[in-house]
């Protein structure tokens, strides 16, 4: 099994580190930004909300005030909350897709997909099932808590299953415009070799990068160069030696 970490937790944590005040007044500037909201684009844009969009954009203002007038533009077409389950509940027959009935430690809502278990060619429709689960997986999240966590089963899944570029890159592009800092983590469970790439792991590679930090916590850590000399000599002799067969 392999985990992926939503990209921006570590930056997640140090904004929240930042003074309460700073978060505060860039809240504030975002909605001043936005000017008067009403209707469902006022229940949308919660402070937490707003939060959402800084951190997705670095807290810059103006880069999460377009973000999120095109996340409302979309939400006012697309209507995600206004999609009914007895709609796309064709889609989920097969449990390609689904909440689970649980949460996880942190008390985040838990989605999991199974691509292997796909039984419907209708590209609008899967996009359609994917934004129900979402709002709904939001729904369901307690109090404080923004994320979610993904489980991925990719038992049964082949290139005869695969999901359709364009679908997919739709899917992506909703998700990453619509939804930002909602997926805290997901974890992998027996994905296809496509995916090796992201946790290619060379040995020699990881010595040498070793060896280096060696000699840089030696010099943090005033330690006795010749003795960090011998030390990352050794390592890099290690890098280099054979695999034993």
């Amino acid at each position: 099994m392999s985990i992926f970490r939503r990209h921006g937790s570590s930056q997640q944590k140090q904004e929240q580190d930042q003074p309460e005040l700073q978060s505060e007044s860039k809240v504030n500037e975002l909605k001043a930004a936005l000017g008067p909201l009403s209707g469902r684009s006022l229940l949308y844009c919660t402070d937490a909300c707003l939060i959402r969009y800084l951190e997705a954009r670095n807290w810059n203002v103006q880069k999460a005030k377009k973000m999120l007038e095109e996340t409302l533009a979309w939400r006012s077409t697309y209507k995600p909350e206004e999609i009914r389950w007895h709609e796309v509940a064709v889609e989920g027959e097969t449990g390609k897709l689904f909440r689970a009935n649980f949460r996880d430690r942190f008390g985040r809502t838990v989605l999991i997909l199974k691509p292997g278990l796909q039984n419907t060619t209708s590209m609008d429709n899967q996009i359609r099932h994917l934004v129900y689960l979402m709002e709904n997986a939001m729904l369901n999240l307690p109090e404080g808590q923004e994320e979610m966590a993904w489980l991925i089963d990719f038992t049964g899944w082949s290139f005869t299953t695969n999901v359709p570029v364009r679908t997919a890159k739709d899917t992506i592009n909703i998700l990453q415009d619509h939804y930002p800092q909602r997926l805290a983590v997901a974890f992998l469970y027996t994905p296809p070799r496509i995916f090796e790439a992201f946790w290619k792991y060379d040995h020699e590679d990881f010595s040498r990068l070793m060896a280096q930090d060696d000699v840089k916590a030696a010099k943090f850590w005033d330690f006795d160069q010749k003795t960090v000399s011998a030390t990352t000599g050794c390592a890099a002799a290690a890098a280099v030696a054979p695999e034993p067969v």
